[in-house]
């Protein structure tokens, strides 16, 4: 299957010290330490004052988390909304859910949760008539819920499932195995992986997954380059797996692995940072290296499935929207043909399932699903029961049934299980939230011109009942980046938003997929001030038909989206009300400097060519703030292990804008502590932050 490519607080008392620069506010904000550092890039003389920050888990920057977060836990801790929306999530929360079942031989897998656990049980049932069990309980790891369960494989035979752990959210992964039958975890133990799934060799014998060498320095700080491809037999240590592949001359570079079933063929993929375009290489055998069959990085491309001869591929080269070709292998030969070519909708994924393609396209945000057969000839489009997102069809090439799911803003998700010989689904299960009707609200879906004239779809969803004027709470959430697409979801926390008179509005920006590679690329290296632009001008658009004001709006983002937050805030301080930066990418100059940061120079650009710097200058957060702004009231969230983007940028972003900011509307930083960036956060953790954030946001626009 094919899918684009997708983180406690300390009770002290107030800090009254200010910062060393007078600040013109009353408010009195815990001291931040400057060091005179300035450094000249391309003939830029570039400051970086509280660079000392970027050394997060020392003792001095503890002690600096603990001050800044007693002094933010005055505001959000006494928000007269934080206990009704904490109240409303325990509701609903406590829900039953499930994730969309999969098969491997006769045993069928499936993630379960009664809504009171921290974190969702692994289940299996042996059996179409068995009952299920528990598989895997990760709520067992730990007390508190931080120790999550990362990525599982099951073995061709059903035999043994590889499976990982995260501990605090880190994106280091620890593997493990265990017995299926038995429940009893092997002695084999796998760190030091990060970035992996494990790929099952034909004969059950082993696995391949993806480890980088053990850091010389703090395991959540140092650069993660020249990983290695290995190779981990069932029953021996890892000091003995087998090495694959590695590429020390080129230490940027990723790659995985795919065996082909009942072959004894394997693939290589080979990219360069985050971008999708990839290289393939083919090894036909045990004795034979791997050779070259796409040795360039003209496209994406991505395995689907295998038959006989035939190797079956997504790609967009030359297709931006994405296509389907195969391989076909032939007397030692290998040519090349497309089979279903480019739509004008984007493709968001394809499955083989019922020797037929069952492939999920983008029609303006909502997915389309499509069946051709083998040969490419369009046989149908499935009547699906609403408009929303579909994920699912898993399932081998012969099998003739299979689940999918489906959503949208309004509607929590619903698994169906289909019979592909004639299309016919059935509910299957769907998810029930107490004190929740989705009849009570709605979802549009409206364009909007950006400041070049692009019309971009955004989402608005609301009570159906709600009167909405220029003193409604909007919240306006975006990403716009790495080829992400933000598609129609069910989440508990916009409803709770809703719930309180809120209208949440998502802006589908350019940078994500939605519209495929030529979206992205709008949205990305120097078209990236697109981003900033459409997120602006999703605000006014709402403004200009009464929804909200500049005076009752917050904006949201997460990551990447963090950075969309604080940049556009920055650019158009008088939009906004309330801005809630998530872990977010903050300091464009050394984002490439910590972990796998370097990546994402393939959407962002380098700071080492100058027109790229000078690019990234214009629009970094940490760089663009000025001393004679009013800025709005900011809720900067991060967490102490955070290694996909490390706490720092927050840090020293929060302690620049307390300085410059030159009134009364408080900036302040809420560092979540035994978590990462977001992935695995327990459930308790996820309400707490949930009700102290949406609560204070509010709290601000409400009073």
């Amino acid at each position: 299957m094919y899918k684009n490519l997708s983180i406690t607080f300390f009770l002290l008392i107030l800090i009254s010290c200010s910062n060393n620069n007078e600040n013109t506010t009353e408010l009195k904000y815990p001291e931040s330490k400057k060091i005179d550092l300035t450094e000249s890039l391309h003939g830029y003389e570039i400051s970086d004052s509280y660079r000392w920050l970027e050394d997060f888990t020392s003792e001095e920057s503890i002690d600096w988390i603990e001050r800044q977060n007693s002094f933010t836990k005055q505001f959000i801790k006494k928000n007269k909304y934080k206990k009704g929306l904490e109240n409303y999530l325990n509701k609903i929360w406590e829900s039953e859910s499930i994730s969309i079942p999969y098969k491997v031989k006769e045993k069928t897998f499936y993630y379960f949760n009664d809504g009171s656990f921290q974190q969702s049980k692994l289940m299996v049932k042996d059996c179409d008539s068995c009952d299920a069990r528990v598989l895997i309980d990760p709520n067992q790891f730990s007390d508190d819920g931080t120790i999550s369960l990362g990525g599982t494989s099951i073995s061709n035979d059903a035999s043994h499932i590889a499976y990982s752990i995260s501990d605090g959210g880190s994106d280091w992964r620890t593997w493990k195995i265990m017995n299926i039958e038995t429940g009893e975890v092997l002695k084999d133990e796998l760190n030091w992986a990060k970035f992996s799934g494990a790929s099952w060799e034909n004969d059950d014998s082993g696995f391949y997954y993806r480890k980088y060498d053990e850091p010389d320095g703090e395991l959540l700080k140092e650069l993660n380059e020249s990983p290695k491809l290995m190779f981990h037999k069932i029953g021996t240590n890892q000091s003995e797996d087998k090495l694959i592949y590695e590429n020390p001359q080129n230490p940027r570079w990723g790659f995985g692995i795919t065996v082909i079933k009942d072959s004894d063929m394997k693939l290589l993929s080979i990219s360069e940072g985050t971008d999708d375009r990839n290289k393939v290489y083919l090894k036909i055998n045990e004795n034979s290296d791997f050779i070259p069959i796409i040795d360039e990085l003209i496209g994406t491309y991505s395995f689907i499935d295998s038959k006989d001869n035939l190797l079956w591929f997504y790609t967009t080269e030359s297709a931006p929207n994405g296509k389907i070709v195969n391989l076909e292998i032939k007397n030692g030969s290998y040519v090349w043909n497309e089979v279903i070519q480019e739509s004008e909708n984007a493709i968001r994924s394809v499955n083989i399932i019922n020797n037929s393609f069952v492939i999920n396209y983008l029609e303006d945000t909502f997915s389309q699903i499509s069946i051709f057969d083998l040969n490419g000839e369009f046989v149908s489009t499935l009547s699906l029961p609403k408009k929303g997102t579909v994920s699912g069809f898993g399932g081998d090439i012969d099998d003739k049934e299979s689940y999918f799911s489906i959503t949208n803003y309004i509607t929590p998700r619903e698994i169906y299980q289909i019979d592909l010989t004639d299309n016919s689904f059935k509910l299957f299960w769907n998810e029930e939230l107490d004190g929740y009707n989705s009849k009570e609200y709605v979802s549009s879906l409206q364009f909007y011109p950006s400041k070049d004239g692009t019309n971009i779809p955004i989402h608005i969803s609301h009570k159906k009942d709600l009167v909405i004027d220029e003193n409604t709470p909007l919240l306006i959430y975006g990403y716009g980046g790495f080829n992400i697409s933000i598609l129609p979801n069910f989440s508990k926390s916009q409803t709770a938003w809703k719930n309180q008179n809120g209208v949440f509005a998502v802006a589908n920006l350019r940078g994500g997929s939605e519209y495929g590679d030529t979206w992205h690329e709008a949205g990305m290296l120097l078209n990236k001030q697109n981003v900033f632009d459409d997120f602006a001008y999703a605000a006014k658009f709402l403004h200009s038909k009464k929804i909200g004001s500049p005076e009752t709006t917050a904006i949201d983002g997460r990551s990447n989206g963090g950075l969309l937050v604080a940049a556009t805030m920055l650019q158009n301080p008088d939009l906004f009300k309330v801005a809630i930066p998530q872990v977010g990418v903050l300091d464009m100059l050394r984002f490439n400097k910590f972990t796998i940061g370097w990546a994402w120079e393939s959407d962002y650009g380098s700071s080492e060519k100058k027109e790229e710097f000078e690019n990234l200058l214009a629009y970094s957060p940490l760089h663009n703030i000025k001393s004679d702004v009013c800025y709005p009231t900011t809720l900067i969230t991060t967490a102490s292990r955070d290694d996909r983007v490390v706490p720092s940028h927050s840090f020293k972003f929060a302690a620049k804008l307390q300085e410059y900011q030159s009134c009364d509307n408080p900036i302040l930083i809420r560092v979540e502590d035994r978590a990462g960036h977001g992935a695995g956060t327990p459930k308790d953790k996820r309400i707490n932050q949930i009700s102290e954030i949406y609560g204070y946001a509010l709290d601000v626009i409400n009073n």
